[in-house]
């Protein structure tokens, strides 16, 4: 089957489940025998992006489109200007840009994407449908998340192929809008739901929170997990001699990175914990930077600098090792996730989780049996769920087993490619 991935790249600047989960998909697809381009948005994908788009040029590059935005004049330049601000090292410096992907400062950017050939990056449509209608021919065409629906019915009409949308966290992204942009935006994404012949969600809390949202009869919803690399022939190394307590995820405030710190210092405070160690991970920008810098002023204050460290580098080969250092592994965003792509990583590699009993959290945790859920109106159950393992080696190692053994059956990237690719055969 001939398919086209259309996937928003965010710079390989921070954690981004989203782009991991499109790079993994994309990986198992082609390993199953199907034929399948990913088209990046916005920016490069980097992360977890190995031999994936080749030579595939970046559309909606993400200077073009904050410039046709903001100038009308730039909605009429012609091609040679737009390629030059869609040159790869120009996309990778806006990455890394404060405030590059704030939501809140992008409310009227994402509505404008959301009116397709209305909004204001319609020559960008133009260009998206002519390289798909001269080049590719697909199959079936693939959307990243609901954010880019703008596109469905514009592509439906030109290609008359079906289109999938899959369904990951838009929520929390437009949360994080103003009231009006939040509002325009769930009406404008809803209002497009019948140009879409099937969404797919990644848990069932999402799907239902989502379809809630959206109007999205029960006929056009999936659900697909999420699914990791695993390595069944390669057992974990063993534990480290004192407890690590860790963090994956984008360091930032609204996926609790301060709360966990906030914990750590508790923890440390525990008779049997006084050499409990801190390790972070996820990449930063923007306001994040700042705040992590307050987060490590905080501890230096305390002194207890020397026992958090907050790693920059987060790629593949360096997440699992960072991974195999850890004791236990939380990230204690109190609003939950559709997800938690790190829950799968951390049980992947033997390490039980502590997450809040909260979003898609509480139902991938449940499944996996591999962590503790805790109640995020307790103000003490981070804390005290944390000691609960840390203080209990037998139990550490008891939850890490089930949940790896059922990652390793269940939660894999073939797994996950195979469900997908029942919903492309229903439609094709």
């Amino acid at each position: 089957m001939k398919v086209v991935h259309i996937d928003p790249g965010a710079g390989g600047t921070f954690y981004c489940q989203n782009c991991m989960r499109d790079c993994s998909l994309v990986k198992a697809l082609r390993k199953q025998g199907h034929d399948v381009t990913m088209v990046p948005m916005y920016l490069p994908i980097l992360i977890d992006s190995e031999g994936i788009s080749g030579d595939t040029p970046v559309f909606f590059g993400g200077i073009n489109v904050y410039l046709q935005q903001r100038f009308s004049i730039f909605r009429k330049t012609p091609r040679w200007l737009d390629k030059f601000f869609d040159t790869g090292w120009l996309l990778k410096k806006a990455a890394a840009q404060e405030g590059a992907t704030a939501a809140a400062e992008l409310g009227g950017m994402t509505f404008s994407m959301l009116q397709g050939p209305e909004g204001r990056q319609k020559k960008e449509l133009d260009r998206l449908i002519e390289w798909l209608r001269d080049q590719e021919k697909p199959e079936a065409i693939h959307i990243s998340n609901g954010l880019l629906l703008g596109l469905a019915a514009p592509l439906k009409e030109a290609l008359g192929v079906p289109i999938i949308c899959s369904l990951q966290d838009e929520k929390a992204w437009i949360h994080g809008m103003r009231d009006e942009d939040e509002a325009r935006c769930w009406e404008a994404m809803a209002q497009h739901v019948e140009h879409v012949d099937q969404f797919i969600a990644v848990s069932q809390w999402y799907a239902d929170a989502m379809a809630g949202h959206m109007h999205i009869p029960d006929s056009k919803m999936s659900v697909a997990y999420l699914g990791v690399e695993v390595h069944p022939d390669e057992l974990p190394p063993a534990r480290p001699d004192v407890p690590v307590l860790g963090y994956l995820s984008k360091m930032t405030y609204s996926l609790g990175l301060g709360r966990l710190v906030d914990a750590f210092i508790e923890l440390k405070k525990v008779p049997g914990l006084e050499n409990l160690q801190l390790r972070a991970t996820g990449g930063q920008h923007g306001d994040d930077i700042g705040y992590v810098a307050g987060l490590k002023k905080k501890l230096a204050q305390l002194g207890l600098d020397q026992d958090a460290e907050f790693l920059e580098e987060f790629n593949s080969d360096q997440r699992r090792e960072f991974i195999q250092s850890l004791t236990v592994m939380s990230v204690p965003a109190d609003e939950g996730e559709a997800f938690g792509l790190y829950i799968l990583e951390a049980l992947a590699q033997g390490v039980p989780v502590v997450q809040p009993d909260a979003g898609g959290f509480s139902e991938v945790v449940t499944a996996t049996g591999g962590g503790l859920l805790y109640d995020v109106h307790d103000p003490d159950a981070l804390v005290n769920s944390l000691k609960s393992l840390l203080l209990d080696p037998q139990r550490v190692d008891d939850l890490a087993s089930h949940g790896r053994d059922v990652v390793m059956n269940t939660f894999t990237v073939d797994q996950m490619a195979k469900e997908v690719v029942k919903v492309y055969e229903a439609l094709v």
